[in-house]
């Protein structure tokens, strides 16, 4: 199996590769690349995100032909890909991060900045927070409801439709902190940075 870890000059994605790497020792064959005939063959795809939303969208785009190969692999021939924080962000809409911008659409919805509560909240929230898991979920296999993730972020992805809500955390609010949706998967904490549960999401995703 080959696993492609889409790199479009997002920021600093080397703890993404050290986890994907440490995890999948003798599972699959795992590749870290932008270029579109190698991401177009591989079985599936992780699309991590550092940054605001807007710089990761324009990253994307800078990347002739990328966009469209993204959405035919996950949209059109329905392969597993998964997205961490801004890359799960970007499934949506729209993202209002420094400027109104256009994402990619695959699950309706907008990315907005938390309400902090007048302060009360800060911002980033970054840390360990629990996670409360919201419907069986194939990334989540084994892995127990309340489980703390690791997270860094000021806005949250508010999708239209609730169903695909896989889990939430608590923090100002129910912020939804993981999606799925058939074959897409995708989480707002950092399961890179999450220790021994981290990885055992990560080697659920790869094990589909």
């Amino acid at each position: 199996m080959n696993v492609t870890i889409v790199d479009y000059q997002s920021g600093n994605i080397s703890s993404v590769i050290n986890s994907f790497t440490e995890v999948a020792k003798g599972k699959v064959n795992l590749e870290v690349t932008s270029n579109i005939n190698k991401i177009k063959s591989c079985d599936k795809i992780v699309l991590p995100g550092q940054g605001s939303f807007k710089s990761c969208i324009e990253s994307l785009n800078r990347i002739s032909g990328l966009v469209d190969t993204l959405k035919d692999f996950a949209i059109i021939n329905k392969k597993p890909l998964l997205g961490i924080c801004v890359g799960l962000q970007m499934f949506a809409d729209t993202g209002y991060e420094e400027a109104e911008t256009r994402g990619l659409g695959w699950i309706p919805g907008k990315v907005s900045k938390i309400d902090n509560q007048n302060g009360k909240f800060k911002l980033p929230h970054i840390g360990w927070n629990e996670i409360e898991i919201q419907k069986e979920s194939k990334i989540f296999k084994n892995i127990k409801n309340k489980s703390h993730m690791y997270f860094v972020h000021s806005y949250e992805f508010i999708p239209e439709d609730k169903s695909v809500i896989s889990a939430t955390t608590d923090y100002s609010s129910k912020i939804v902190c993981s999606v799925e949706r058939d074959n897409l998967f995708g989480t707002q904490f950092h399961p890179e940075k999450s220790d021994k549960i981290g990885l055992k999401l990560i080697d659920n995703f790869l094990r589909l």
